[in-house]
């Protein structure tokens, strides 16, 4: 699905295979356009996200055991973060929530796949495996991608766009507030004053043209993901492999709740958070090397002989210059000098030492040393 604002003026589509293709990827100055979305606004085209609605009146109590996010007393105004994982805490997809009179909106990566709850096993798309997982329960599962679509605001100056739009939206996080068809809602990152519009899909160039008329500048999707990368924000099926767990990137709390049980892979969640260490970490890395010679997403991260980690997205950002995000193994030293990528096209890369989570004792362990004590 190619996004019709691939037609305005100056937009450049996202290369051919790139997880953004179909939206534009910049509209001429990608490194201005990330400086607007930083101190000032801009709007961004998302329309590439697909976009579910949960109806009916179980929605609550039935996502509730079906996601990783405690949402059964989710109110009517709120949105938050969620995953689906699988039986071993795997993470199958992350998904953004809005709640707003009686549908829940879900919008997530296009093509995510979720091991299939049949006794056939194997995997399905995401909204196959949601619509499997209702069973009695008084609810409806739909796919509003055609309907919708998702345009974001970023900077500290979207509310003035908010403004002239005649949107109101509370500022508190994950606030969500509805105007006749438009479904506005918060998120803390990757920048200050983000803000997601759910728009009708046949109308995105009319809510375009009025978020650049109210003040934005238009953006692109590479805009985006360099104030992305540097907030070190996860993005599934780029930052994340077949083997990632919440822990690992950042979603224990944010997207994965530790004490509400009965979804699946909760048990993992429960288990690394109070007695356990996940066993790699996301980190901010600073790639070394030309312009010409850039690392991809997969690509292995060595230290020396051994490779210690799995390369996500790579970007040229407009302070940082060329960073990337990686999956390293705990034990990889801080300081240590990496390579990234093959042979023919290897970089020297190096850790961002403020992207390094800090890590208190495990609560459980804690707990178990209070008891001894």
């Amino acid at each position: 699905m190619f996004s019709p604002i691939l037609d305005q003026h100056r937009a450049v589509p996202a290369p051919e295979g790139h997880p953004d293709e179909g939206v534009p990827w910049h509209f001429g100055d990608p490194f201005a356009e990330q400086r607007a979305a930083a101190s000032s606004v801009a709007v961004v085209d998302r329309s590439h996200r697909a976009v579910y609605t949960v109806t009916g009146s179980e929605r609550l109590s039935w996502l509730h055991l079906v996601i990783s996010q405690h949402v059964s007393e989710l109110a009517d105004g709120e949105g938050t973060e969620a995953l689906v994982l699988d039986s071993h805490g795997r993470v199958e997809a992350h998904l953004l929530l809005a709640h707003a009179g009686e549908t829940v909106w879900l919008d997530t990566e296009q093509g995510n796949h979720a091991t299939s709850a049949l006794p056939a096993g194997g995997t399905v798309p995401l909204l196959d495996y949601l619509d499997a997982m209702r069973f009695w329960s008084d609810v409806a599962v739909t796919d509003a991608t055609g309907d919708r679509a998702v345009l974001t605001l970023l900077g500290p100056d979207s509310g003035t766009v908010l403004d002239e739009l005649g949107l109101a939206l509370p500022d508190a996080p994950y606030a969500v507030a509805q105007s006749g068809d438009v479904i506005a809602r918060r998120v803390p990152w990757p920048t200050s004053g983000r803000v997601d519009l759910l728009v009708p899909r046949a109308e995105l160039v009319t809510w375009w043209q009025r978020c650049t008329e109210a003040g934005a500048r238009a953006a692109g999707s590479w805009a985006f993901e360099a104030l992305r990368v540097e907030a070190v924000q996860p993005r599934h099926g780029v930052d994340t492999d077949e083997r990632t767990i919440p822990h690992e990137v950042h979603w224990i709390g944010s997207a994965a709740h530790v004490a509400k049980g009965c979804y699946r892979g909760q048990e993992t969640v429960a288990k690394v958070f109070n007695v356990g260490r996940p066993p790699r970490h996301l980190l901010l890395l600073h790639i070394d090397g030309s312009p010409e010679i850039t690392p991809e997403t997969g690509d292995g991260i060595r230290h020396g002989e051994r490779t210690v980690g799995r390369v996500g997205t790579v970007v040229q950002h407009h302070e940082l210059g060329p960073v990337a995000l990686g999956l390293l193994k705990r034990s990889t030293p801080l300081d240590a000098e990496l390579v990234v990528g093959d042979e023919d096209r290897a970089v020297q890369a190096s850790i961002d030492p403020d992207s390094v989570p800090e890590e208190g004792p495990a609560p459980g362990r804690e707990a178990i040393s209070r008891l001894k004590g």
